[in-house]
């Protein structure tokens, strides 16, 4: 999947949650998608390729900057 694609897919997964929890914004769910792309970056360290970590950074620059 393109980088630009999985962050908008990984934001939108949390943006569900303003029609469940009050006062839940879109800033909310940019900071749930980057703690779960961070998580992805520190257990791949050692484990995944260098591409891979590369990519789950991009991610993170294209959460950043939704």
């Amino acid at each position: 999947m393109k980088i630009k694609e999985k962050a908008i897919e990984l934001v939108d997964k949390y943006d569900i949650l303003q029609a469940i929890i009050e006062g839940f914004s879109f800033y909310d769910s940019k900071q749930c998608a980057l703690i779960a792309v961070d998580e992805m970056i520190e257990e791949s360290i050692g484990y995944l390729s260098i591409d891979r970590n590369k990519y789950w950074k991009e991610v993170k620059q294209e959460i950043e900057n939704l």
